[in-house]
């Protein structure tokens, strides 16, 4: 029975997605081609043998239209035989590019693909592909929904709400999650993911002195009269400092089965397990993380104890602590290297960064199984089990 193995990971720095961050100068294409170049120089593989590159963006408008994954692969210099694809599944669209290799490869329809992402928000903001005045949604969402959707961030605060957690908590998750990133950095632990560019080095949004006092000056995020009226409950507790930034950057991973690895003398990171991906409430929107991790122990047939390393993304620290009260997930396995409210959410390039973390930090701890899952806009999610090799 076939299998498949990510044998290569890699991602560029993160940038701040402003005009003045460290990597607001470099086209999204190139942003991508850097990392796929990297991931065929540092894994020997000739391109040419690449059946397919699989890529998330999610503003694909601008320079990140006209399928960006493509003229990243060209720009990277495989042959115009390698086909490219881009997909968008919202701030899980890297995952769920891994997600779509790694089933090719076990149907047999792929002996190696790549999967990647990359989101360049300092040169297209979000919100970009949607014109002013124009609706996204539709009048069958407006009949469905007659009270309106919401904006994640109105999200995050009715998790927040629905599961009793504390501005204390959500700030201190922060902190710790700065921390982690830090000591990583310091300890080089990131010195084997990380392709520099450009003369950066290192992620950008990392705030190694950030402090719960500091967190707690800031200010609420996203009150709104309007929504404070709709939503009572809400306490406007998400801040700039318990919810992640905007950011550049990309990230990509090689995935081939191990049969293809042992010919071509590659050294398999993990295996690729177990898959699920599920739909949820909309307006609650973030919370496809806890119906997805069920379902993806269930088809792998583990325990959460089973599970050794997490990366859940943070978008917002209310939805990784809802995620582990409802899963009894012990936060010390989460996030070990910091997550995205420290290192950055470049929206497409995040799947695949979490699954280039998650396989390094695997090989360093010795972890035998680890799960990442990340919530989506919409009320989606993806969730994945890596198995060691």
């Amino acid at each position: 029975m076939r299998d498949a193995v990510i044998v290569e990971a890699v991602r560029t720095p993160i940038g701040k997605g402003k005009p003045n961050g460290f990597l607001a100068q470099v086209h999204p294409v190139e942003l991508l081609a850097h990392t796929l170049r990297s991931l065929v120089e540092r894994s020997g593989v000739d391109p040419a043998l690449i059946d397919d590159v699989i890529g998330g963006t999610v503003d694909q408008v601008g320079e990140q239209a006209m399928n960006t994954t493509r003229y990243a692969a060209l720009s990277a210099g495989f042959p115009e035989t390698v086909p490219a694809t881009t997909v968008d599944r919202q701030c899980g669209s890297s995952q769920q590019a891994v997600h779509f290799a790694a089933q090719g490869v076990l149907s047999g329809a792929y002996d190696i693909v790549v999967a990647c992402g990359v989101e360049s928000m300092s040169r297209v903001p979000m919100w970009s592909n949607v014109p002013p005045g124009k609706d996204p949604f539709g009048p069958g969402i407006a009949a469905r929904y007659p009270d309106g959707l919401v904006p994640q961030g109105i999200s995050a605060e009715l998790i927040a709400a629905k599961w009793s957690l504390t501005r204390e908590q959500m700030d201190a998750f922060a902190v710790t999650s700065h921390h982690r990133a830090a000591a990583a950095w310091e300890q080089g632990l990131f010195d084997a993911e990380v392709a520099p560019l450009d003369g950066v080095s290192r992620d950008e949004s990392v705030r190694p002195g950030t402090t719960p006092e500091i967190l707690a000056g800031l200010k609420p995020a996203y009150h709104d009269p309007v929504f404070a009226e709709r939503f009572p409950q809400i306490e406007w507790n998400i801040t700039a400092g318990n919810a992640s930034p905007i950011n550049d950057g990309a990230s990509a991973v090689l995935i081939t089965s191990s049969e293809t690895a042992a010919r071509l003398g590659l050294r398999p990171l993990a295996r690729l397990h177990s898959f699920s991906v599920t739909g949820s409430d909309p307006v609650l929107m973030l919370t496809g993380v806890i119906p997805a991790t069920d379902k993806v122990l269930r088809r792998a047939n583990l325990s959460i104890d089973d599970i050794d390393l997490f990366e859940v993304n943070e978008a917002f620290a209310s939805v990784v602590l809802a995620w582990g009260q409802e899963t009894g997930a012990d936060l010390a396995k989460v996030n070990v290297h910091g997550g995205a409210i420290a290192l950055g959410h470049p929206l497409g390039a995040s799947g695949t960064r979490l699954t280039t973390t998650l396989v390094h930090a695997m090989r360093e701890r010795g972890a035998r199984y680890a799960l990442q899952t990340m919530c989506e806009a919409g009320g989606l999610a993806n969730a994945m089990i890596l198995e060691a090799v």
